[in-house]
């Protein structure tokens, strides 16, 4: 984390989610390398990190972003301006006709769809995506149920049996999305799973896309170990195209989300401390996935802490989350800056309650903050009408 000092923190507004752009660039160099060492295009998930804002940082390392629907593909056109890989599960008919014309590849998630929509992409002037397909490669590491695309009876992606043996008229590619913040090992495995299932196809095919999930920047990662992976795939297959678009591992650990202490509420052998923040409103993934974020200045409690449990702000009995404890005593008006909140925390917040929205801002490689955003009860309101 970069290191603020008071003045600069007190400039920032609660609540409010700051990218140190430090950080992200600490991150970009992983990407760089592995662009460096191996035959692989990287590109921003749109749906792990939408900051557009952050996106000409972005574009001095990755080649593109990656869609998941009509809006988010309009914004990476827009504002990020170069490659706009789009995906769906299922595209609505009346999105196509805008989709075509920015998309520069096009990915379908069933046959069917294919199908569908095959003529309108073959026949699209004066452009034409590249279109691919999905498909189910039957492995994947991921325990949580709710972020494992390969569970029995999965509604995402085309499985080997449904493929049959011919490679569906038109197809330039496919897109294998499989992990969720996983190591090198597991890109191995579904490599091994895509050569076995689809290695009849793999000749015919222009690009492989690895999908997310990779999580080259967290410090256990072994990106020499990726970097060999990718390049022995190279060597069997040298006239694929290698992508990814990797969605935690961009903005892994380059920001956080800062709140303020509101109340605090002494229950039995704890503490409640109401935040200004929401865990269900602004940190969603606290209790879906579930995870315990980290806070700057906390630890796990010991015998004889004070134990402080953090509430947050909305009327949702579950809204809160711990346990937690801290070497000085909490009082109101304190700051607290939940660690590690870019990915996946703005792309999925909401204005339940109608509790204040964060601000979104920057510091940047001076230590220097600037506010980029601020929200207001007419944003609330015109969401609902």
């Amino acid at each position: 984390m970069t290191q603020i000092n008071d003045a600069t923190l007190s400039t920032i507004p609660s609540p409010c989610f700051v990218l140190e752009e430090e950080l992200l660039a600490r991150n970009l160099a992983v990407f760089d390398r592995v662009q460096q060492a191996a035959p692989i295009r990287v590109m921003l998930a749109l749906k792990g990190f939408s900051l557009f804002h952050s996106f000409p940082q972005l574009r001095t390392v990755l080649k593109g972003a990656s869609a998941s629907s009509l809006w988010e593909a309009r914004l990476a056109a827009e504002e990020f301006g170069t490659e706009v890989h789009v995906y769906s599960t299922a595209y609505r008919a009346e999105d196509v006709p805008d989709i075509l014309p920015i998309a520069s590849h096009m990915t379908f998630n069933s046959l069917t769809q294919w199908e569908q929509f095959r003529s309108q992409v073959l026949n699209s002037t004066p452009h034409q995506p590249s279109p691919g397909l999905r498909i189910n490669p039957e492995y994947s590491p991921v325990k949580t149920a709710l972020y494992n695309p390969c569970q029995p009876s999965t509604r995402l992606g085309v499985s080997a049996s449904q493929m049959g043996e011919t490679l569906p008229e038109g197809i330039d590619g496919f897109l294998s999305h499989n992990l969720c913040e996983s190591d090198s090992f597991a890109l191995e495995k579904t490599i091994a799973n895509v050569e076995k299932l689809f290695g009849r196809f793999l000749p015919q095919l222009k690009w492989l896309n690895f999908g997310g999930g990779h999580l080259m920047t967290r410090k256990d990662y072994d990106v020499d170990h990726a970097i060999d992976v990718l390049n022995a795939f190279h060597d069997r297959h040298p006239h694929i195209q290698l992508l990814m678009e990797p969605g935690s591992a961009i903005a892994w650990e380059t920001g956080f989300l800062i709140g303020k202490v509101l109340d605090l509420i002494p229950i039995n052998d704890l503490v409640n401390v109401m935040l200004d923040v929401s865990f269900t409103a602004h940190m969603p993934d606290c209790l879906e996935m579930p995870y315990k974020p980290a806070i700057r200045g906390a630890r796990a409690p010991e015998t004889g802490d004070t134990m402080y449990r953090m509430g947050g702000s909305s009327c949702l009995a579950g809204d809160f989350l711990g346990d937690y404890a801290f070497d000085r005593e909490l009082k109101v008006g304190d700051r607290i800056i939940f660690e590690d909140m870019m990915h996946y925390t703005m792309v999925k917040t909401s204005m339940f309650n109608g509790v204040v929205h964060p601000s979104i801002g920057r510091i940047d490689k001076e230590g220097n903050f600037k506010l980029w955003r601020e929200f207001s009860y007419e944003d609330y309101r015109s969401r609902l009408g």
